[in-house]
């Protein structure tokens, strides 16, 4: 058995290191990486620890400030770079592991077993070894805060009624907290119901109100969390009710949302957000269910149960947890897969118990193989793309090949209508955006200006045939060509206009 901890343990460091170690390595991608990155950067240059900013004027009204507190804090102390961007999200992952296996472990009868070392160990793997576990783990996004939260308060309340120490209850309560600092009240949502389910099932009112200190926390949470939402409608007038009334109810409610401020709003196939439960936890979700169907169809079962819970129903708590976020989006067109993720920590729980609950049956022998799966495709991918950082759809390569230019600095580069968060991020906010009429108008002086970068999105062919004719093609990435603009293009531009005015008379 001390070999199996061992393994499993040796097994679950090494990949929480690589996921650190890609973290440091591969550059932001456009969008959601550079987009978030680039509002942390903005709240540690300014010192603006009140409200997140989106650009210059622009205040984010979209999340709460929490993680990009903590990514902008990461930036004062460990530079502005993809390592200390990442860094916050890895270490939240940290704790959603631990939690996972706390409560995989409380589980059992006697907590200070071997066996239930063992099955909190392989809960823990699993779910750092689930696609979006591991992706999730080294990601710039608000997702990470959110599963922190949303497993603190039912891994709380787990741990609570298996006998835990009374810290727990509290925990629970700051679990809310922080969920409303990294989300807002979509964390109401995704433990209250799983709650309520189980609750209302098992008739467990009094041990549920028993358990917890329902009043001096609720007071706890309200004072970690009512400051910041008032100084943020003080400060920016209307954020309440963008935040409360368009992001928890018209996304939820409208498709393709046309109020959304900040990005693009979705419409996928009623349903869609169970077909990304499967892709976000693979391989563990579909063994759990094929190994879990084919138990039921055999009719066998298993020659002991590792759990022991103290209070009914906490096997209905878990799947309540697991299956929260796909059943509340089910009906939702205005989804992502990153939906998801706040019950894969439970749904390791449970692919957990029935592997250990199968002494082995369930997937024999190829369970440690199966959870080098992801890491093994996650660290080929991630090295590849360190190597050829010029296949993603990044604007690092090229804003510091354009800084690098004699006399030139990332500040005179241009883009052309809009610039994309990854130029934006590596320029530290130095790119600037120069509309088509702004442009055209530049063409067609005969004046004196100074030489101008142009950066052109590769699909407006008809200004890149433009330029083409009229600038110098100096630079380019995977999606932009970088055109240097001269007085004497401009010159050229006035007189190809005039030949067409005269042709067209």
């Amino acid at each position: 058995m001390t070999r199996t901890i061992n393994t499993l343990l040796w097994l679950l460091c090494s990949v929480l290191a690589i996921r650190l170690g890609l973290s440091a390595v591969l550059p932001f991608a456009d969008t959601t990486e550079p987009r978030y990155a680039e509002i942390a950067r903005i709240m540690a240059e300014t010192g603006d620890w009140i409200t997140p900013w989106f650009d210059t004027g622009v205040p984010f009204w979209g999340k709460p400030p929490l993680s990009f507190w903590a990514q902008a804090l990461s930036f004062k102390l460990f530079g502005v770079n993809e390592f200390a961007g990442r860094l916050p999200s890895w270490l939240a992952n940290a704790g959603i592991v631990y939690l996972v296996y706390a409560t995989a472990r409380s589980l059992h009868a006697r907590a200070d077993t071997d066996a239930a070392r063992v099955s909190g160990l392989w809960a823990a793997v699993i779910y750092s070894t689930t696609a979006l576990g591991f992706i999730s783990a080294g990601t710039v996004m608000t997702d990470s805060f959110l599963v922190l939260a949303t497993t603190l308060v039912i891994a709380s309340l787990i741990i609570r009624l298996q006998g835990g120490a009374s810290l727990w209850g509290w925990a629970f309560f700051i679990g809310l907290a922080v969920g409303l600092l990294a989300k807002g009240p979509l964390t109401l949502v995704l433990t209250g119901l799983p709650v309520f389910v189980w609750v209302a099932l098992t008739r467990q009112w009094q041990i549920l109100w028993q358990t917890l200190p329902w009043v001096r926390g609720t007071f706890l949470m309200l004072t970690l969390v009512l400051p910041w939402y008032i100084l943020a409608e003080l400060k920016t007038p209307g954020f309440l009710d963008y935040f409360i009334v368009g992001e928890h109810i018209k996304r939820f409610l409208v498709s393709d949302w046309p109020g959304d401020l900040y990005g693009d709003a979705h419409d996928f196939t009623r349903g869609t957000i169970w077909l990304y439960l499967l892709l976000a936890s693979f391989p563990w979700g579909l063994i759990a269910l094929v190994g879990w169907g084919l138990t039921r169809w055999s009719g066998t079962r298993t020659e002991r149960q590792p759990w022991q819970p103290k209070s009914p129903g906490l096997t209905g708590l878990i799947l309540a947890a697991a299956l929260t976020p796909a059943l509340f989006f089910t009906f939702s067109g205005n989804i992502l897969w990153t939906y998801v993720l706040p019950g894969l920590p439970f749904l390791a729980v449970l692919t957990a118990g029935l592997l250990c609950a199968t002494d082995g049956r369930f997937l024999p022998r190829y369970a440690l193989a199966t959870a080098l799966v992801i890491p093994v495709i996650g660290t080929a991918a991630g090295s590849w793309y360190a190597l050829n950082p010029g296949e993603l759809r990044t604007e690092r390569e090229l804003v510091a090949r354009v800084d690098a230019l004699p006399g030139v600095a990332s500040g005179d580069l241009f883009y052309l209508d809009n610039a994309p968060f990854s130029a934006r991020f590596y320029s530290h906010g130095g790119v600037r955006i120069l509309s088509q009429e702004a442009l055209a108008l530049r063409l067609s002086r005969d004046t004196e200006d100074n030489p101008l970068l142009i950066a052109v999105s590769n699909r407006n062919k008809s200004m890149i045939r433009t330029l083409q004719a009229r600038a110098e093609a100096i630079d380019g990435s995977q999606r932009y060509t970088v055109f240097r603009l001269t007085e004497g293009a401009s010159r050229t531009a006035e007189s190809d206009t005039v030949k067409k005015e005269r042709q067209s008379g």
